[in-house]
């Protein structure tokens, strides 16, 4: 798990819990953290995960693409790409618009529904947390859902018991308790992704397994800790512990293609973030990609994204 955790200690990580939510049987949502409920929190992420946290009762969880799944009272559930799904208190049930239903937000920004027909009672915390970088490799190789019990988690007492008693305090009108929420929703979310490739067969392929393969993972981990680094294939393979022609086959056979290529569209992603930030010109951003010239950058740029850096910038601002 080495090369995940650093590749997860790269990733800047911000959040909020928004949503405090007490059901009874039968109940059903539709869910998907949508741009109103970033707003209280002043967040523009590049990419938005959705999570929730069921303090109490139980739940069932659908969604596209992945199989329904229930979830009880010290489970989290992630949404990696804020795919849409439905909550409710059993399968089959006609969703209606969680957005419908929300009373207006706190001092705090968290807002709250009370709702249900009377039945056994269900609380749940929702929140997103917000990727500075869009199309992470990471982000995009994982399911459409995750689910981590805590009880069967590496440190899940310690952090399910912070949650309850964050919980509690928020119920309460505690001083500090979303701030506490906010801190335990990163812990969580990279124990949900280990949990998530602890279970993964061991002849599974793609960029996640790649991880896993202990000289492709050392790779990956080096060009996302360090890209601007002049790497060559020599000194990747070197520092990953293997020969070229070993890593060129391996890397192929679980990224798709070879480290340079990745290589260069990383460098190239995180230039594309650089000018979305609107922090940063043309010029600087493909200094900073490891391009000598705006000219070379810019063709390089167009045949990855199939528009100019500069009107990329100009869309991103746009929005």
């Amino acid at each position: 798990m080495e090369a995940l955790d650093d590749l997860l200690g790269g990733m800047t990580l911000s959040g909020a819990v928004f949503l405090d939510a007490e059901f009874t049987a039968p109940w059903c949502i539709a869910s998907k953290v949508a741009e109103t409920d970033l707003e209280p929190f002043g967040a523009r992420p590049a990419h938005l995960i959705a999570y929730h946290y069921v303090v109490e009762g139980a739940l069932s969880i659908e969604a596209h693409g992945a199989p329904p799944a229930t979830a009880r009272a010290g489970d989290v559930l992630v949404a990696p790409r804020n795919d849409a799904h439905v909550l409710g208190s059993g399968p089959g049930l006609k969703p209606l618009d969680g957005d419908s239903l929300v009373e207006p937000a706190d001092a705090e920004g968290i807002a709250r529904i009370r709702c249900g027909g009377g039945g056994e009672r269900c609380r749940i915390l929702c929140g997103f947390l917000g990727a500075e970088e869009a199309g992470h490799p990471l982000l995009e190789s994982l399911p459409v859902l995750l689910k981590l019990s805590l009880d069967a988690a590496s440190a899940g007492a310690w952090v399910e018991g912070s949650m309850r008693y964050a919980a509690r305090e928020l119920a309460s009108g505690g001083a500090g308790a979303y701030v506490s929420l906010n801190r335990l929703a990163e812990l969580l979310f990279a124990e949900a992704v280990r949990e998530y490739m602890r279970s993964m067969p061991d002849d599974a392929g793609g960029w996640i397994a790649g991880l896993r393969d202990p000289h492709v993972g050392r790779a990956l981990a080096l060009i996302h800790r360090s890209p601007d680094s002049g790497w060559t294939l020599e000194t990747l393979a070197a520092k990953a512990g293997i020969g070229r022609s070993a890593l060129v086959e391996r890397f192929g056979r679980h990224v798709g293609v070879s480290p340079m290529r990745y290589l260069t569209r990383h460098r190239l992603r995180a230039a594309a973030e650089r000018l979305r930030s609107g922090r940063t010109s043309v010029a600087e951003a493909g200094y900073a990609a490891g391009y000598a010239s705006e000219a070379a950058f810019s063709r390089a740029f167009k045949r990855e994204f199939g528009r100019s850096p500069g009107a990329w910038r100009a869309g991103a601002e746009r929005r």
